[in-house]
């Protein structure tokens, strides 16, 4: 009977221990606040549980109008990182830069690594009730995988830097993301070519497909400019409708966030049916809850509207 008394302290010990360990193992996570549904879908990949990731921005919202709350600020000084899109997509960015410099925050800016193309910033007014500028350069780089990428080594070598003790898992993480989204693309390039190059017109709310076009070989006809408070001119509009005329538009595709007025309109005068609906600012919910769900309903939707 005396033995099992120095037995029972001793699994309580061991007990007791393992919770501590797992207590500082838990207290050692890198937590991650992300302004981009696409680079907290990529966190997630590369960082595993070596990361807590807190989407400021969650899919749903309009983040070309969204602005953040006392409360947002309280979570990027309370994190380690904190990742935006970059390119002017967040128009309060600099607002930010006093809160991360005096809580030593780590910035990552997906938009730094990537090559920008010009956007269409044209031939319509522009909104600034809610505080929102930008340039001409687009700043949606997430609808080209090559960018995504190129984004995701840029995650992956901040949580190196920050943790390098999860340097092993992040790498392998990585190589993971790298090898699927290299398959991502080699699927969109396959959907891709049932389409004839005459019907690769894109139609879309607002000019947020342009890296998408890039790669692929489309034009894009946008109704409002490279962010949804740009509002099209009435003029733009009339031209609008008559180069959908002339082209022979097949379809016109709506957005899951915010679609003008102006797209029933268009429609009904062109006679091109609705073509769907595409994620243009950011991931969805469901199946287009992760970024290469999101490609796939993108790319499955154009095909079959387009075809």
């Amino acid at each position: 009977m005396g033995g099992e008394f120095p037995q029972m302290r001793f699994g309580v010990l061991i007990t007791t221990l393992l919770a501590v360990l797992a207590i500082s193992a838990r207290a050692e996570v890198v937590r991650v606040a992300s302004l981009s549904t696409v680079m907290a879908d990529l966190a997630r990949d590369i960082g595993g549980e070596r990361v807590e990731v807190v989407e400021i921005v969650k899919p749903g919202m309009d983040p070309h109008i969204f602005e953040p709350s006392p409360g947002d600020y309280k979570t990027i000084a309370n994190s380690r990182i904190l990742m935006a899109s970059g390119l002017g997509f967040e128009g309060y960015l600099e607002k930010l830069r006093p809160v991360l410099e005096k809580s030593g925050v780590r910035l990552v800016v997906g938009g730094e690594v990537v090559q920008p193309i010009e956007g269409a910033c044209e031939g319509h007014e522009h909104s600034e009730e809610h505080g929102h500028h930008h340039g001409t350069q687009d700043p949606h780089w997430w609808q080209s995988v090559t960018n995504v990428q190129l984004v995701a080594h840029q995650i992956r070598n901040a949580f190196i830097e920050v943790d390098p003790a999860g340097r092993e898992t992040y790498m392998k993480n990585s190589a993971m993301l790298d090898a699927r989204l290299g398959d991502l693309a080699k699927w969109v390039r396959l959907q891709i070519v049932k389409l004839p190059k005459k019907n690769r017109v894109l139609v879309t709310s607002h000019d947020a497909l342009g890296y998408f076009a890039k790669d692929y070989g489309f034009e894009i006809l946008p109704v409002q400019g490279i962010s949804t408070s740009d509002q099209p001119s009435s003029q733009k509009v009339r031209d609008l409708i008559g180069r959908i005329q002339e082209r022979g538009v097949k379809a016109i595709f709506a957005e899951s966030i915010e679609n003008p007025k102006v797209l029933g309109q268009i429609t009904a005068e062109t006679g091109a049916k609705p073509g769907g609906v595409l994620y243009a600012d950011g991931l969805g919910n469901g199946d287009a809850g992760t970024y290469e769900g999101m490609m796939r309903h993108n790319v499955t939707t154009i095909v079959e509207a387009l075809k």
